[in-house]
Formats: C-alpha cells, sequence, structure tokens
C-alpha cells in the first residue's frame, strides 16, 4: 500500500468533485474456477484498490458525500478460514492502513444502501464486470444486470478517469518497476529462442520472472510465431528457422501496477532481408510516434503520425501505392495496422476499460466506426502524468487480404500482387511505456534492445 495520506487525500478529492449522495464501490470476491474451493487467483477491483488499497475479497466501502464519512464494509475471518488461510489483518486493522476508521459487518451494507434509497439520495455505482458484484447491485439497487451500465453513474465515472488518468509520482515509480521486470521478461525471451522450440517454453519463462519479481502477469502472455493474429494466446507452435517471433508480455507488481511491452525478434541469430525491412519501417513509426507525443497533443494525433510513417515504408516496399494522406484518411492502411497506437496504462494493462473507453480514452467523445480507427482506444489530450503504450505494428492477415481483393477494396492505394507474397510473413510489433512530462515524455524501464543491430547483438552473444 502507499502511505495513509494518499488514500486519504484521494477520497477527499473524490467527495470533493460529486455534488451529493452516496458513492458505492464494490470491492471483488473470490472466484471459482470450476467448483467453489478451487478459484482464479484473486485480483481486487482496481478502482477499490486506489481509494482503499484493500486487497482482500469480500470488502465493499462507502463515501457518503452529504455526511462527510467513509465506511467500509467486511467479515473477519472465522477460525474456520482461518484454518486454510492462516491468521490475516482485521477489517478494522486494513481499513486503517488506508485510513478509513468505521467500518461495519458485510451484512451491514443493505440496510445503508437501502435507507438511501428510502431517503430518495442518489446512489452513485460504477458499471460493474464482475457477474458476482451485478447480481449485489440487482439486490441492492432493483437494477436488472443487463441494464447496470446504464443505471451507472456517469458523474462518479468521470470524476474517477480524471483523478485515476493523472498518475502520481508514487504511481509513476510503481509502473516503472513493473515495466523493468516487464523488460528482464522480454531479455530473456530474447536471449532464449532457438529453432526448434515450442511458443510454450518462453511463455512459461517470461511467466516465471513475472511471478518471482512478487507479482504476476498483467494479462496472459502473447508469445507467437503468428504475429499477424493481434491477441494469440496459442502457445502450441514449434519455432522454425526463418520464422519472426512476436512477444507481447507485461508484469503486475505486488501492488498491481503494469507494465506492457511487446518485442519482435528473429528465431535466428539475425533477421531476414524481409524482416530487416519491415522492421525498419514499424521501428520508424515506433520513434516518430514516441517523438510526436507531448503536453497539449492530442494522442489521436500521435496516432496519425504513426499511420502516415507505415504508409510512407509500406509504399517504399511497393505494399502501398497513390496519395498517402488520402489513403490513410480513408483508411487503406488499416490492412497492415488493425488497431490503434496506444492505451493508457496504469492499474490496469488497459487503464481503466471497465469504465469505458468513450470516457478514458476520449473524455466523451464519439468513436470513428471506421475500420481500424474504431479500434484506437485513447484520443484524448495529453497530460503531464499521463502513463501510456505506444506500439505501432505491421500485421499480413491473409484472409482480411483476401476478402479485401475480392471486394475491389482501396484498390487506387493497395498493390495486392505485392501483398500476396507477404501473406505468410506474420506480424511485427514494438511497444514501450511512456510517462508525459511537463516538458515532453519519458520511455519508462531500463534499457532494451529496440534497433537491429541492437536486437542482433543481443541474439549473436547468446547464440
Amino acid at each position: 500500500m502507499f502511505p495513509v495520506e494518499t488514500y486519504v487525500e484521494r477520497r477527499a478529492r473524490l467527495r470533493a468533485q460529486l455534488s451529493s449522495g452516496v458513492l458505492l464501490f464494490l470491492g471483488n470476491d473470490e472466484s471459482p474456477m470450476n467448483y467453489a474451493a478451487n478459484t482464479f487467483h484473486f485480483r481486487q477491483d482496481s478502482t477499490f484498490l486506489y481509494y482503499f488499497g484493500i486487497d482482500q475479497p469480500g470488502y465493499a466501502a462507502i463515501i457518503d458525500v452529504d455526511e462527510g464519512r467513509t465506511t467500509v464494509f467486511a467479515d473477519d475471518l472465522t477460525l474456520d478460514d482461518i484454518v486454510w488461510t492462516g491468521v490475516l489483518p482485521t477489517v478494522a486493522e486494513l481499513a486503517a492502513r488506508g485510513g478509513v476508521t468505521d467500518t461495519r459487518t458485510a451484512a451491514a451494507l443493505d440496510a445503508r444502501v437501502q435507507d438511501a434509497v428510502a431517503r430518495g439520495r442518489r446512489v452513485h455505482v460504477l458499471p460493474p464486470y464482475r457477474p458476482e458484484n451485478k447480481l449485489k447491485l440487482f439486490r441492492l439497487l432493483g437494477a436488472h444486470p443487463e441494464r447496470q451500465h446504464e443505471a451507472a453513474s456517469l458523474e462518479l465515472v468521470r470524476a474517477v478517469v480524471e483523478m485515476r488518468a493523472v498518475k502520481g509520482p508514487d504511481e509513476v515509480a510503481e509502473i516503472e518497476r513493473a515495466v523493468d521486470t516487464t523488460i528482464a521478461m522480454h531479455l530473456a525471451a530474447v536471449r532464449m529462442v532457438r529453432p526448434g522450440m515450442v511458443e510454450a517454453e518462453v511463455a512459461a519463462r517470461v511467466t516465471e520472472i513475472a511471478l518471482a519479481a512478487g507479482g504476476q502477469l498483467s494479462f496472459p502472455v502473447i508469445a507467437t510465431i503468428h504475429g499477424e493474429t493481434l491477441h494469440n494466446h496459442d502457445h502450441s507452435h514449434t519455432l522454425g528457422s526463418g520464422d519472426l517471433f512476436l512477444l507481447d508480455a507485461g508484469a503486475e507488481t505486488a501492488m498491481h501496477y503494469a507494465g506492457d511491452l511487446t518485442s519482435t525478434f528473429p528465431v535466428d541469430a539475425t533477421f531476414t532481408p524481409r524482416q530487416r525491412e519491415v522492421y525498419e519501417v514499424v521501428l520508424a513509426a515506433h520513434l516518430a510516434a514516441v517523438g510526436a507525443c507531448r503536453p497539449g497533443v492530442r494522442f489521436r494525433d500521435v496516432h496519425r503520425v504513426s499511420c502516415r510513417t507505415l504508409a510512407a515504408g509500406l509504399k517504399d516496399l511497393g505494399l502501398m501505392k497513390g496519395d498517402l494522406d488520402d489513403a490513410v484518411e480513408q483508411g487503406a492502411h488499416a490492412m497492415f495496422f488493425q488497431c490503434g497506437t496506444g492505451h493508457m496504462l496504469g492499474l490496469d494493462v488497459h487503464d481503466m476499460e471497465d469504465l469505458g473507453e468513450v470516457w478514458v480514452g476520449y473524455q466523451g467523445e464519439p468513436k470513428s466506426t471506421q475500420f481500424g480507427l474504431k479500434s484506437l482506444r485513447l484520443a484524448r489530450e495529453l497530460r503531464p502524468g499521463f502513463v501510456f503504450t505506444v506500439e505501432p505494428g505491421l500485421y499480413f492477415i491473409p484472409e482480411l487480404a483476401r476478402r479485401w481483393k475480392a471486394e475491389g477494396k482501396f484498390t487506387d492505394f493497395i498493390d495486392y500482387g505485392t501483398l500476396e507474397s507477404y501473406l505468410g510473413f506474420g506480424g511485427v510489433r514494438i511497444e514501450e511505456n511512456v510517462l508525459i512530462t511537463e516538458q515532453g515524455c519519458r520511455i519508462l524501464g531500463a534499457w532494451r534492445p529496440r534497433t537491429i543491430a541492437e536486437v542482433e547483438t543481443v541474439r549473436a552473444h547468446d547464440h
């Protein structure tokens, strides 16, 4: 946990932003994997962590805006519980670490909420994503689970988003710890990959490093020779000479802050000429995008810089043609780059995605419906304290190429003949984590190989 003052100050700032009412926060419960006693790894709700710092299941809390009091609700362990868990801090002890002195049993939450409703007071809630919390809100407020996103408090959502979006120095330091562990994971992968290995061996090694650092993975590992599949969690393929390997993996610290990096490197000691050409295009786009990041710039414009740089490189390779500004504006480049250049990073690897991209990344402005651009998670103006990913890539997806060719799409901008020879190539992504500073931006974390020469030096040293 951070110092107690951190949580007290956060709740005071939040309370000041809400006009009136009761703010109801539901922590997460244990979630059974295949029977009640065999649960998934517990992960506390990130917003609950942010305001209360309590990392145990079965907790809820209320911040009463009008009365100026905060209450934590949970039950202490029974002797039967302690047999299995050992002695853990009491509810009062955990609440006090976050600066809360008023604690009640879990059952007392119902009466508190019912009292607020009976008195006509507004009960502000965030949109739930766990089934058990949807059922709790159904019981507490009568809101049907299918309509709870509509019933969520927009006033509370926007206040939480604006607070969590700007990371304080302690949070930046914690994220950087996650990034440093993540870099260790990626360096291990760059050093170990050989022809004849199975993708699962790489996934296992990077997972080991994350756990050994005292945390967890921040998301399921992507470790694949089929980098054209953006979220490829299949680790069954055997690596062969001439393959390109893509690793997208991140560590989560014990305090649950995330790192998120992608490395792409050859299975052999060196890149092939074609791999080298495509990698250089992505690296140029990555560097151009990072160079465009500074306070006051809209991330959608950073994304455009990334896309325009990719398109220029693709034209040099004979894969695109025509007026590149028109091509990017119309979305022709999305044949090769189907997603966004980055997303917010913090307590969630896609920070606050449970609160809605339209608020986290767009501040309520409508998102595009254009293929490719609609997958951009972050578009808003950048501010000091924002932490996010920069991750341009090129992906050669056979199904997409053949569909668009059959439909005659973007024939003025895409050379389908040249593209045909790339359809077994896979994908390249370069991803780093960036902090906006008062003067510009800073890439977080220790050194990692980025250029072709750096990657090949690490590969050659360990071959």
